[in-house]
């Protein structure tokens, strides 16, 4: 039998040891239809299983603070009136078993979140099958396996792991990951990289390869797993893996390096963050500031719009944190991919291009109101600024900067401080505002580039689309002479351009974009040592003849074998 299986790499590096072939405890669903006399027993049946599994979340261990922040999610989930009342009518009306009813309702929950572009909600589908998988031991009775009590080091080898077995495994006995499920944005891929634990995930059927004990080789450089292997192939591995560690401590080292090329150019370097748990490892991975609070999950993770006290209340401790940092909080941006649970949006064909982000807002203008107050509220604690998504026209600046001047005069009246200078800044990422760029920055105070929704508006392909995905690609000659355009625009104004899409967080684009002018690069945690890197590593002036050359190139196969060669 061959004895590498294949995957996809989640984060980075070499374990050598043995498996932990961490098996799920298996429920037999009965679906077989009840009649109306069972309904109410299994109705009770369900509404103890929660009441069981809340009183568990709630006695979560205070000292595992990644438990505890599981914990409350997953209370929130279980309180959602949705999964009651889902679970119910399924009982009820379709005369269906609890377990059925669970089963069908937490499916349903699941496909929903991953039909979603947006990686952070696909990550929530997670969370739907963990408490799926809890209240069905609780509905049958069974205590359930966990990683708790690892006595030795291991390699776990896994179908798929939740965030509960994430957040109560022993993690100093834990080598790597093996995964039979999930993708790059999975649950278990972002522990992995928070953690910097070495995981391969999308194997299909590692778990049902591996055996329990046995000695394996987990190379998440390349994406494979070895079974049984050589000596020859050990020693190989453990000097790759010393030179891994040597270069991470490299990284984290520079930390604390200014973002300056070796030629003297300042580069902002700053985070990407969905909230404060997300700020926490940004300001961990060297982050000077925010280039992009996705304030969307605030209120996707509420049971409603979010007033202003409590929005106000998570910007201020975010501009606290940061010390005089800059934070740039970006307005609602829901619709397309991004649904609330408490509000129904009208069908339309093509969401992506419908009612979305600020045309949701200047509709919802009491909800617009709450952020912006709480947001100028929160610029009298630190270095916060305004950036507005899906802009496509003059106009729609203009009405908002008028709405913030009525809110200013609002804190006037009501003696509340704000910064009265606040910045706005505009989110680059319609094929409109590449167009009109000259007479847009004449209106803010600067850009950030989104290339996630400017390459998919720009190429005409949906990035969603697994049949047309290798044509969605960021280094496309189009796509790099629109980012071009953007900066240079900025720059005639004497303003900035900054960028927050994906593209920022690659590697492999850093020198380019250096090159090419941009003064900011926004980044996900994981990702900020390396961009770094190349930043202080870096002559400015050798970049820009390099992102020179790029741009004269009109085929993408060019573009990439000239990358390559860098």
């Amino acid at each position: 039998m061959e004895n590498i299986i294949k995957g996809i790499v989640a984060s980075k590096g070499i374990a050598i040891g043995k498996a932990y072939l961490y098996e799920k405890t298996k429920v037999n669903i009965d679906r077989n239809k009840i009649d109306d006399s069972q309904t109410s027993a299994h109705i009770d049946a369900f509404n103890n299983a929660i009441e069981s599994y809340q009183i568990d979340l709630e006695h979560t261990s205070e000292n595992n603070s990644e438990a505890k922040d599981i914990a409350l999610a997953h209370i929130e989930l279980i309180t959602d009136p949705f999964l009651s009342e889902s679970v119910s009518d399924k009982i009820e009306n379709g005369k269906m078993t609890s377990d059925w009813a669970l089963e069908e309702t937490i499916n349903e929950m699941v496909q929903m979140m991953e039909m979603l572009d947006d990686d952070y909600m696909k990550e929530r589908a997670a969370d739907y099958k963990d408490i799926g998988q809890m209240l069905q031991y609780k509905l049958h009775g069974i205590k359930p396996k966990d990683l708790s009590t690892l006595e030795d080091k291991y390699i776990i080898i896994a179908e798929e792991l939740t965030p509960s077995d994430t957040s109560t495994m022993k993690k100093e006995n834990v080598l790597g990951f093996a995964n039979d499920l999930g993708g790059k944005t999975s649950h278990t891929s972002i522990i992995a990289q928070t953690l910097s634990i070495p995981a391969i995930v999308g194997m299909k059927d590692v778990s049902k390869r591996v055996e329990h004990g046995q000695e394996i080789i987990l190379d998440s450089i390349e994406g494979r797993v070895i079974l049984d292997p050589s000596p020859e192939e050990i020693e190989k591995y453990r000097e790759l893996q010393i030179e891994l560690e040597q270069e991470e401590e490299r990284l984290l080292s520079l930390l604390n390096r200014e973002n300056v090329t070796k030629d003297g150019k300042d580069i902002e370097l700053v985070g990407n963050i969905g909230n404060l748990e997300d700020l926490d490892i940004a300001i961990g991975r060297g982050a000077e500031g925010v280039g992009l609070f996705r304030t969307e999950f605030l209120y996707m993770e509420s049971k409603e719009f979010p007033k202003e006290e409590v929005q106000f209340q998570v910007y201020k401790e975010a501009a606290e944190k940061l010390e005089g940092k800059p934070l740039i909080i970006r307005t609602l941006d829901i619709g397309g991919d991004k649904a609330l649970d408490y509000f129904d949006f009208p069908k339309e064909e093509n969401p992506f291009l419908g009612w979305r982000a600020l045309r949701i807002s200047f509709d919802l203008e009491d909800v617009f109101r709450d952020q912006l107050r709480a947001i100028l509220r929160a610029s009298h604690y630190g270095n916060v600024k305004i950036l507005l998504p899906m802009i496509i026209s003059v106009e729609e600046i203009v009405e908002v900067n008028r709405l913030l001047e009525k809110y200013k005069n609002e804190l006037d009246d009501e003696s509340i401080k704000y910064d009265p200078s606040i910045e706005v800044g505009i989110m680059i990422e319609t094929p409109a505002s590449i167009m009109i760029a000259e007479d847009l920055i004449k209106h803010c105070d600067f850009f950030s580039i989104g290339t996630n929704d400017l390459t998919q508006y720009l190429l005409a392909v949906d990035r969603g689309n697994d049949k047309i995905s290798d044509m969605y690609n960021n280094f496309h000659p189009a796509v790099l002479r629109a980012i071009k355009r953007v900066i240079d625009v900025s720059h005639d104004a004497n303003k900035w351009t900054g960028m927050c899409g994906s593209m920022a967080s690659d590697p492999k684009a850093t020198y380019l974009l250096l090159g090419m002018g941009l003064d900011e690069f926004s980044v996900v945690g994981p990702q900020i040592p390396k961009v770094k890197d190349t930043i202080i590593n870096s002559e400015f002036s050798s970049a820009e003849k390099f992102a020179d050359k790029i741009l004269k190139l009109s085929t993408l196969e060019e573009i990439n074998e000239v990358i390559s060669s860098e």
